[in-house]
């Protein structure tokens, strides 16, 4: 996938819509209920109040329950290398980082250092289904989505990156385009990323076939009788 895929007007609306309306749409786009490759479960928004982050992924495994058995200087050059992987790729980017301790993940990778500097890289905010500690002191406009919130680092280290992860039930690969607010992330499918802009506008438009008479005076049930039949019509 290349950043040349997704236009600047709908980057701009992506980041305006949450992840619920983003979910919807895809279904509008494909056509059929059943799309999965989303979060399952509750999530930990950093700032619940920050617009969605939106960017292509750049993938990682960490794990820090137990110390690493390879040596100081492998770990070393591998988070530098990680690093590298981090900066590099289209933009802009989400860090996606799979905690290979889930559903015991203790090791908080995420903090008020990380935040910084991945922001500093061009990083547009974190997914994970581990954990982020400092809230308070967590970089301005560097959103973290995480499984859990804890006090330490414990052992943490990088295992591996740029591979396909796997975070609260969603598959990720490098380079997928990722949708993630206070309500959790989703993978939109390249497939209909040139529909999907269309897709938001037709979504917004049938739910408005309900909202607009139930926030009428003198709504009552034979009004909404009507207008859920348009409504049913018009969804997917």
């Amino acid at each position: 996938m290349s950043d040349q895929e997704l236009s600047p007007t709908l980057l701009e609306l992506l980041r305006q819509v949450d992840t619920p309306t983003v979910c919807n749409a895809i279904e509008v786009a494909q056509g059929r209920r059943g799309f999965d490759n989303y979060t399952k479960g509750t999530m930990h928004a950093s700032d619940p109040t920050a617009p969605a982050m939106v960017g292509f992924a750049r993938t990682a495994r960490i794990a820090g329950l137990e110390p690493p058995t390879e040596s100081k200087e492998v770990i070393r050059e591998r988070r530098l290398d990680y690093f590298r992987h981090m900066a590099g790729g289209p933009r802009p980017a989400v860090a996606v980082i799979e905690d290979m301790d889930y559903p015991h993940c203790v090791s908080a990778w995420w903090g008020e250092v990380h935040t910084t500097v991945h922001k500093g890289l061009g990083l547009d905010g974190a997914l994970t289904n581990g954990v982020m500690r400092d809230l308070g002191d967590l970089q301005p406009g560097f959103p973290v989505v995480a499984g859990s919130i804890g006090p330490s680092h414990a052992f943490v280290h990088v295992t591996e990156f740029g591979t396909p992860v796997q975070v609260m039930g969603i598959r990720v690969a490098a380079g997928d385009l990722i949708h993630a607010d206070r309500h959790g992330a989703l993978v939109i499918p390249p497939e209909v990323i040139a529909k999907l802009e269309a897709a938001i506008r037709t979504m917004q438009g049938s739910e408005h076939l309900i909202l607009g008479p139930a926030r009428e005076p003198g709504f009552n049930i034979e009004k909404l009788e009507k207008a859920w039949r348009e409504f049913e019509e018009a969804r997917t």
